[in-house]
């Protein structure tokens, strides 16, 4: 196996990995989560790919790149919502962010493992949504808690769909009849 096909691995699933557990805490998983996603777009254009492939991951990774500098530029000004002068639809600046992760994680060339693990934290925040039902405050609390429950719910969805169009021994590193490997991530 190549040196470009091993950084090409390696970037994936250090990406996927960070795009997994950043998703815990969204706010300050930013931090990880971007960085996680460029390293998954460059993992796809280092290895064997297709065009569209790249151009998925590549456009997944503008995404979260626009909707965290959003999310970022929200919370250096004082947010939105609540007692501040922004209304809450400033939040849908944002979107872009939660959007591209969901995709990011059940689009083209997702193995297996970041499907199952994108599964579970989908189900993490339809299990939070009560607390934030509970917890919050203000009249932006059950539209906040209905992007929660959205984005897990197409987390969950787009897994599923993926797994279905996935066999096992399809993904990357699976040898057809025993023979050479064609990594496609």
């Amino acid at each position: 196996m190549s040196v470009r096909i091993l950084w090409a691995r390696f970037l994936t699933i250090a990406g996927y990995i960070a795009m997994l557990v950043g998703a815990l805490d969204p706010l300050e998983g930013s931090l990880l989560i971007l960085p996680g996603s460029g390293s998954v777009a460059l993992g796809a254009c280092l290895g064997k790919n297709d065009r569209h492939v790249i151009t998925y991951r590549v456009m997944v990774f503008l995404l979260i790149a626009v909707g965290v500098g959003s999310l970022w530029w929200l919370s250096s000004v004082g947010g939105f919502g609540g007692p501040g002068e922004r209304s809450m639809w400033w939040g849908s600046l944002v979107l872009p962010y939660l959007i591209g992760w969901s995709m990011g994680i059940w689009g083209p060339g997702s193995p297996r493992w970041v499907l199952a693990l994108g599964i579970l934290v989908g189900v993490f925040y339809l299990a939070i949504t009560p607390l934030v039902l509970a917890r919050g405050h203000g009249p932006g609390q059950g539209m906040v808690a209905s992007v929660i429950v959205t984005l897990g719910l197409l987390t969950i969805a787009g897994c599923l769909v993926r797994w279905r169009k996935r066999p096992p021994g399809t993904g990357p590193g699976a040898a057809p009849n025993g023979g050479p490997t064609r990594v496609s991530w």
